[in-house]
């Protein structure tokens, strides 16, 4: 039998992967819910079993002299919270990501790579709606 370490490694890659292949179909301008992210990670447009969440769940992005400022506006409750906010460049690269316990509030924010002009996205992952995505353009 697999040891729970080794099981949650194992389960972190494969979530790994399937957020960047659901990535690539964000920036490529995906409409269809036939993409591998399908049921996995949840858009404004594409909502999917969670439709009507979308106002608490997507993250509102707003960029200002460089800096990304994320934001959830979802109640923070013990039994459910918005857990972190990642922001990604259209190139795969983590510029940041902030974890949140139930007690804070769902806000970050992030410095882009000076000059940057582009394509990113923003995640917001709730513990019990799962992992939303916005996408923006500098």
């Amino acid at each position: 039998m697999i040891n729970r370490r080794e099981f949650l490694k194992t389960t972190a890659v494969a979530a790994s992967a399937v957020a960047v292949a659901s990535s690539n179909n964000v920036f490529a301008g995906e409409t269809t819910t036939s993409h591998a992210g399908a049921g996995v990670v949840y858009t404004e447009q594409q909502q999917g079993q969670w439709k009507g969440k979308a106002g608490s769940h997507a993250p509102k992005v707003t960029v200002t002299d460089g800096k990304v400022s994320v934001v959830t506006e979802h109640p923070m409750t013990e039994p459910h919270f918005i857990v972190r906010h990642t922001v990604v460049l259209a190139d795969g690269k983590v510029i940041g990501g902030k974890t949140f316990s139930h007690t804070d509030k769902p806000e970050s924010s992030f410095d882009l790579p000076a000059g940057y002009k582009g394509k990113a996205c923003a995640t917001s992952f709730c513990n019990m709606h799962d992992l939303w995505v916005t996408e923006f353009t500098v």
